[in-house]
């Protein structure tokens, strides 16, 4: 059991929380698993995306991180409870699928916020974030013309799809970006950039020297410990700003 797994990294969030746990969810009689938690009853709403991966105990670590902050955090599950790929293959094969069924991706994003809402969380104030495959699910949601606070990419996917604009986002994009990144160029970056202010979207895009893909995963050789504090400082003062405790 994930929650199980985050009782064992000695993690002391429970004391600060009223609600918590895995959440088993229906969507068109498919069963998800997200997770949940909350330090009280209407608190602003975090809707974490997961990485390529699925939902894991990185994204886990990084909510109960949150509700230390005062947030509820919904993480969201896109694949389906019990698909949390290992292999390259099977993790391209899930995120594949969504990519190429966009209206989809936005359903499984909105059924999840509809599920944190009814789990107490406050509808009127939500930011959407990711991580990776996350982050290009975060600007998904942007470019859909849903009414957030806010949209937070981390090392995200930045390309636009044909057929798609920003022309309707609602608020500020926070993109936050390795310069060293060798799966998502500086090249995308500055495209991504040149769109937003095409639809004047308020928007700030940060490019950290030297991080590579993924440098906010903690343990892999590609994590940058400069990089993910300033990028994770940087984020939850764009809550801060954005989201009314």
């Amino acid at each position: 059991m994930l929650l199980k797994k985050c009782v064992l990294l000695g993690l002391t969030w429970f004391s600060l929380s009223a609600a918590a746990g895995n959440i088993d969810y229906q969507i068109n009689g498919e069963s998800y698993e997200g997770y949940y938690v909350s330090p009280a009853q209407n608190s602003p709403l975090v809707l974490l995306i997961h990485d390529w991966d699925g939902l894991t105990d990185y994204e886990i670590k990084r909510a109960n991180m949150l509700v230390e902050e005062g947030y509820a955090v919904f993480a969201a599950d896109l694949f389906g409870k019990g698909i949390r790929p290992t292999e390259d293959k099977d993790k391209k094969q899930h995120t594949g699928e969504l990519y190429q069924d966009r209206q989809k991706m936005r359903l499984l994003i909105n059924a999840a916020l509809d599920k944190a809402v009814e789990l107490g969380a406050n509808p009127q104030q939500v930011v959407v974030m990711g991580y990776c495959f996350g982050g290009a699910a975060s600007l998904e949601m942007a470019r859909s013309g849903k009414d957030l606070k806010g949209f937070v990419s981390f090392h995200g996917g930045l390309t636009t799809p044909e057929g798609q604009d920003y022309a309707n986002t609602t608020a500020e994009v926070l993109v936050l970006h390795g310069a060293a990144d060798k799966a998502i160029s500086m090249q995308e970056f500055a495209q991504l950039s040149t769109e937003l202010e095409t639809h004047n979207v308020p928007n700030e895009m940060i490019a950290y020297g030297g991080a590579d893909h993924a440098f906010t995963v903690f343990g892999i050789d590609r994590y940058h410990a400069a990089a993910d504090e300033k990028s994770w400082q940087r984020f939850l003062a764009f809550l801060n700003e954005k989201l009314e405790k």
